[in-house]
């Protein structure tokens, strides 16, 4: 019965590692946002700022993770391209699903995580980052850029952005200045090209942003949980369609959300926690 928990526990990060990559690779989505989503944040940025120590610990979860990340950033890059012009409703409405299914835990944890301090950051946050998301999607729209081995550097301090700051969609951002098509394209054919400078800004922009995100975490959690928070509602907010051709568009919206959210909760309810190491 053990071995099958332990099983079934690896196969839920695993999947949760490919929702990751390829939210990563959805407009709109934030894997930061989802890494909040699935309770897997905390270990994140721990193991950012203590890599050596953190990987010893919980091995097991961020090899699972890692796979699955690189599956659903990696190998599903063409996929999502072609998903998202063939189904961009049923991709926005499934994502705005899973997010929003985890708000009632997070504000439960947040609520429990110390003396009530205010909801001020919390609705500050969701205003600021909702007015900024709409301003990059009416303003950076039309502005022409030539993909170059400096632009792909910061595609890749974008992203890192995105996972140390949920809420951040990289490839929003992106797909507005006129990069996200070419970047894609670029990981799909794994084009070095394109990798390495991607790679690069990553890791450079994860490590230099982890340590600060990190002492947030441990002294200042509670507002720092209220202003994730925001970020994940104006996410929400922001991916969801406007508007629907017909009344079958929006049953189908409506179930696909549905299906999403009530996943969320699942995996909320049901996350496994890792096994004591065997000694």
């Amino acid at each position: 019965m053990h071995q099958f928990k332990k099983k079934w526990q690896w196969l839920l990060f695993f999947l949760q590692g490919i929702l990751i990559g390829t939210g990563a690779i959805l407009p709109g989505i934030s894997g930061g946002v989802l890494c909040v989503a699935f309770g897997i944040y905390e270990p994140m940025m721990a193991f950012l700022v203590h890599p050596l120590r953190t990987f010893r610990r919980s091995y097991k979860m961020f090899i699972a993770l890692i796979a699955g990340g690189l599956v659903g950033f990696m190998l599903l890059a063409k996929v999502v391209e072609g998903f998202l012009s063939a189904s961009l409703l049923i991709a926005m409405m499934l994502f705005a699903g899973l997010i929003g299914g985890t708000v009632p835990g997070l504000i439960k944890k947040s609520v429990a995580s110390g003396p009530d301090k205010g909801w001020t950051g919390f609705t500050i946050t969701l205003i600021a980052s909702f007015l900024f998301f709409r301003l990059l999607d009416t303003g950076m729209q039309g502005n022409a850029i030539t993909p170059n081995w400096a632009w792909f550097l910061f595609c890749g301090a974008v992203w890192g952005l995105s996972m140390v700051i949920p809420g951040l969609s990289s490839s929003s951002i992106l797909l507005f200045m006129g990069l996200y098509q070419p970047m894609a394209e670029g990981i799909g054919n794994l084009d070095f090209s394109v990798l390495i400078p991607l790679v690069i800004g990553f890791a450079a922009t994860i490590v230099l942003a982890s340590r600060g995100v990190d002492q947030l975490l441990k002294h200042h959690y509670t507002g720092l949980s209220r202003v994730i928070l925001g970020f994940v509602l104006s996410s929400v907010l922001m991916i969801l369609p406007s508007s629907f051709t017909n009344v079958l568009d929006l049953a189908l919206g409506a179930a696909v959300f549905a299906a999403g959210f009530l996943l969320a909760l699942w995996m909320d309810n049901v996350k496994f926690k890792q096994a004591p190491e065997e000694k």
